[in-house]
Parts: C-alpha cells; structure tokens; sequence
C-alpha cells in the first residue's frame, strides 16, 4: 500500500523526499520478502527447498544483508536530505534535487550489494547428501582470520554504529533548528493563529525526528550486544534450530528486532502521514462499496 500511494505522487511532498521514501519502502519490503518470508518462515516450515542448498543459501544470506544495509543506509540518506533542507539552506538548492537523489538511491543499493558479496564466501555445506550440500555452516577461518575478524568488525560498524551516530547527530541538530527556528518566528511574529499553527507543524517534526531516532537505537542495540557477546566469548553464531538454546533465543530475538526496525520505517515515514491514512480509507471504502454492491446483486 505504501509503494503504491508514494508511486502515485499525491503525498503533497516534493518529488526528492518521495524518492527517498520510496526507495526505502521498496527495500523494506525487500527485506521482508528475503529474511523472513524465504530465510526464516521458508528455513523452518520448507527445509528441503532449493533455499536449503548451500548455494541457495549462499545467495539468500548475501540478499538479506545487502537489503538490510541498502535500507540502513537509504535511511541515513534520507535524514542528511531533510538535514540539509531544514539547516543548510545555501546548499538545499545543488544538494535537494531529484538527480542527486537517484544518484545517491543508486550508490547505496550498489556499494551494499559489493560490500556483502564476501559472505558467499564465508560458508560451507552443513553436510553433503547424494552429492547435494544442504545448509550453511560458518567456516572457523571467519572467527580466526584476521581478514574476517577485520570484515566483521567492519560490517557491524557500517551497519549500525555509524548510521546510528550520523542519525542522532544530524537529527538533534535539525531539531535544534527547527527549536532555534521557532523561537525567532514568535518573537518577530508575536502569538497569532498562525504562529500556533506553524509551531505545530515544528512540534510534529521534532516528535517524528525523536522517534527515528529512539526507534533506530532501541531495535539495533540488541544487534551490537550480540555482537560483543560473540566475540567476547569466542562462541561463534549458532546456525542450527535449538528453540531451548539461550544462544539460539538471544540471536533470534535479535534478528527479530532488526526485521522489525524495516518494518518500523514504513509506519515512521509514510503510514504516520494524515494523506496516507486519507488515501487508504478512501481505498478500502471503494473496495467495501464495491463487494457490497456486488453481494446484493
């Protein structure tokens, strides 16, 4: 629903911010689609589909990585292009601009699909049946190489530490603005209608600013703590299905809160939109009236 209603271009925002809320709703979905509907629900319920051969799985894994960080980072694009908008007004015009905005949609899904390429290469069959290998197994070499030790460092950096920092950084200083904004507005202005109004409109956007914010910290700090936990104890990730398992339980739970931080962003920036909610009741209720029309004839 989301992609449809920013792909119409009736969401009253300019054609840069649609972009970016597109390209992120797109990749979120995306996500969806690769980590849960064919990783996780697929890997529990459809265990002998051709997703559970190593190759399939080799594939898989570098898709829902590459996806995770294109909507990471899509994300962080996003938050630099309302920083800039907001805070920087002689740059808005060179920086705020439908070129600039594919240009950086297209550099974020191509250095995120290059970036986790590596990962095909950093498992091995579980076991091999009839000449076929089944499953994915982590190579020890990945937990005692320096190579790997580097690269996994490196991908939890980029994904989500650094994005976390450049989020709350440029978001608290777009709300310093909008605060430092607003209180020059009512001097000069004095307290009218719609001084009130336009005060509003700020109050929202500080509220939005502070969710992404909050929400990005509290569904990645789990991702991070898994993380130390692996490398402080030397205990490796798990990559089988122990449901009794704290291990199991505590990476599952983790990957359940990065899935839910995709999910989160579609609510954030396009479902949370009062057109959003105007454009889908006038869709269901011209479903309704339809079936209803249809049932009494």
């Amino acid at each position: 629903m989301a992609i449809i209603y920013l792909s119409r271009g009736r969401c009253g925002l300019s054609r840069c911010i649609t972009y970016y809320l597109l390209m992120i709703v797109v990749n979120d979905f995306i996500v969806i689609i690769t980590a849960v509907i064919l990783n996780r629900i697929g890997g529990i319920y459809f265990r002998d589909s051709v997703l559970s051969t190593t190759p399939g799985c080799m594939v898989s894994t570098m898709l829902i990585y590459a996806t995770r960080d294109g909507s990471v980072w899509l994300t962080v694009a996003f938050t630099i292009d309302r920083f800039i908008a907001i805070s920087c007004q002689r740059l808005k015009s060179r920086y705020c601009t439908e070129k600039t905005a594919w240009l950086v949609i297209g550099s974020v899904t191509v250095m995120s699909c290059i970036k986790n390429v590596a990962f095909c290469f950093a498992y091995k069959p579980l076991y091999t049946l009839d000449g076929t290998p089944w499953f994915c197994d982590i190579k020890s070499a990945y937990y005692t190489s320096p190579v790997w030790q580097a690269y996994d460092w490196m991908d939890h950096i980029l994904t989500p530490v650094l994005p976390f920092f450049l989020i709350l950084l440029l978001n608290a200083l777009t709300i310093r603005h909008i605060r430092t904004a607003s209180r020059a507005r009512r001097r000069l202005r004095g307290i009218d209608n719609c001084a009130d109004h336009e005060s509003a409109n700020r109050r929202r956007s500080v509220v939005l600013l502070f969710t992404i914010s909050m929400s990005f910290l509290f569904l990645w700090v789990t991702y991070v703590a898994h993380f130390l936990y692996v490398r402080i104890t030397d205990k490796g990730y798990f990559t089988g299905l122990d449901f009794k398992n704290p291990d199991f339980i505590f990476q599952e739970v983790t990957n359940m809160f990065q899935l839910l931080s995709s999910c989160n962003n579609v609510f954030i920036y396009a479902v949370s939109q009062t057109k959003f909610q105007g454009e889908l009741k006038t869709l269901l209720m011209c479903h309704y009236t339809t079936l209803t029309g249809c049932l009494r004839c």
